[in-house]
């Protein structure tokens, strides 16, 4: 008997609203994932049956926030950066990923879904030599601020953004990780809420710029 394919989630009709032009690569995207993101390890049992609204759609939605060259790290199943790449064609993206595993899983959708937006780089973030140059730096579910700071701030280039997709604790975090922000000269650090008209539960955006 034929193992049966976990329940993905129906796609949210604001699903077309978010992405546009590129319903059909997120479709695919969120085809592959539900259907092998448990088996290669990149997403737990319970996901599929919520892929769009918690992962997929709460990552998209940040996509007008960012231009330029973007890095994302610990990349992981392609939450934020592939889908980012998807539904930002106009931004290159450079998905830093240190697990052989999920790189492999970045690169073969990058191939699948025709992304040439996406370059995947395995490493740490920190283990990045190629100096600040990045217009924005963003992260999705990696490590609490203070710890995190400190990865990707050397990354940003005078003046560009920090864009960290958090939880319902980033207050707490900002406050915890002040000594972090200061070392590494992050300002005008603040918490955006995006998506508020399209979402029932909202993206919370850590943003900040670097200096």
């Amino acid at each position: 008997m034929a193992e049966a394919l976990p329940s993905i989630e129906d796609e949210p009709d604001v699903a077309s609203i978010i992405f546009g032009d590129q319903i059909e690569r997120a479709r695919a995207f969120a085809r592959a994932l539900g259907r092998h993101g448990e088996e290669r390890g990149l997403i737990g049992p319970l996901e599929p049956a919520r892929l769009w609204t918690r992962h997929i759609l709460n990552s998209a939605v940040v996509a007008p926030l960012f231009s330029g060259r973007v890095a994302d790290i610990g990349s992981g199943a392609g939450l934020p950066g592939l889908v980012l790449a998807i539904a930002r064609p106009d931004v290159e993206f450079v998905l830093i990923e240190p697990m052989e595993r999920r790189v492999a899983w970045l690169s073969e959708q990058a191939e699948d879904l025709s992304l040439d937006n996406v370059e995947i780089v395995r490493m740490r973030g920190e283990e990045w030599t190629g100096g600040p140059v990045f217009d924005a730096v963003t992260a999705r579910a990696v490590s609490a601020l203070r710890t995190l700071v400190p990865i990707t701030a050397p990354l940003v280039r005078d003046g560009g953004e920090l864009i960290l997709l958090k939880g319902a604790s980033v207050a707490a975090e900002i406050e915890n990780a002040e000594k972090q922000l200061r070392r590494f000269k992050v300002t005008d650090a603040r918490v955006e809420i995006v998506g508020a008209d399209l979402l029932a539960e909202p993206t919370r955006v850590f943003r900040a710029t670097v200096r």
